[in-house]
């Protein structure tokens, strides 16, 4: 297959696109400073590595690793809505479309829950739950407005699915997994506030394995990529410290995760969020995941990053 990857330069991209390769595709990535020049907001001569093309990958976005400002928050959405509107001005406009558009989604869009599991069926969108800071109603937002953008593109001849994705667990530089590790390591992997709230994730070769499941299924719409079993972060942190050999991990208050966030220029919704998210459609369809549980995850990501 032909795939072309807007967003393909980041840290998703970068093994995805590579295990894409050597599974015998061509894969041209669409980027700002690297492959094939864009700019995520119109139309260009790129347009025409859409028009033959057997998919498109979507993955472009602002890092939401940063700090929550106004101005960051604004960025997240701008450049999410203006990549997913002109990638399908691409796909509608060319002469033999792509069959397939797998857009990146985020599984921030749903509610922050402890209760029980959110799927795409029962899952519960957020945006207006009790108690939790204004601004994570805009992340929701943000979700919401970044599929309704691919809804609204008129690609008749393009079926389209929205990636409501977790944490991808990864061992490429730049990820979460990297900033986890190196806590548990020193021994500041303990809970968080308490450490109640879910962790949603997905190890990076099941990530891969579904992406490629869904460029062949006939599945359209939205699809959580989630592992079958997210857990409590402070159970999430003790195996992942288990599997670093670190016998403990020091506990964090909110007002000292907030600090640390500051510390490394990021944000505590990506800490104190629960999201407990299942991959329902995944599941139903066939799809079988080699990493089910975190305790296996993490030991095999360990290994491979030389503990």
């Amino acid at each position: 297959m032909k795939i072309v990857i807007p967003g393909g330069s980041g840290h998703v991209g970068r093994f995805l696109g590579r295990a894409l390769v050597e599974a015998g595709h061509e894969v041209v990535v669409l980027g700002r400073s690297s492959g094939v020049r864009w700019d995520g907001r119109t139309l260009g001569a790129w347009a025409a590595e859409v028009d033959g093309a057997d998919a498109v990958i979507n993955l472009a976005g602002r890092s939401v690793s940063c700090r929550y400002t106004p101005e960051n928050l604004r960025e997240m959405m701008a450049s999410r809505v203006d990549s997913a509107r002109v990638v399908g001005e691409a796909i509608a406009a060319a002469a033999r479309p792509p069959k397939v558009w797998l857009q990146m989604s985020t599984a921030t869009i749903y509610a922050h829950r402890f209760d029980a599991p959110n799927d795409e069926a029962t899952g519960l969108i957020g945006g207006d739950e009790p108690g939790v800071p204004d601004y994570w109603g805009y992340s929701v937002q943000i979700a919401r407005n970044w599929e309704a953008e691919q809804e609204r593109a008129e690609t008749p001849a393009t079926r389209k699915v929205a990636l409501r994705t977790a944490i991808v667990m990864s061992t490429e530089p730049g990820g979460a997994f990297t900033v986890l590790r190196g806590m548990a390591r020193l021994g500041l992997g303990g809970p968080v506030a308490g450490g109640a709230q879910y962790v949603s994730w997905m190890h990076e070769e099941d990530f891969v394995r579904a992406v490629e499941f869904l460029l062949e299924s006939d599945l359209a719409g939205a699809v959580n990529l989630a592992a079958p079993e997210p857990l409590p972060q402070r159970e999430f942190m003790r195996e992942l410290r288990a599997a670093c050999g670190v016998p403990f991990g020091l506990p964090a208050t909110r007002w000292m995760a907030e600090v640390g966030a500051w510390a490394i220029r990021s944000d505590t919704e990506l800490l104190l969020k629960s999201r407990r998210v299942v991959p329902g459609r995944l599941l139903e369809a066939g799809f079988e995941f080699r990493f089910r549980t975190w305790a296996e995850a993490a030991r095999d990501l360990v290994k491979r990053a030389g503990r």
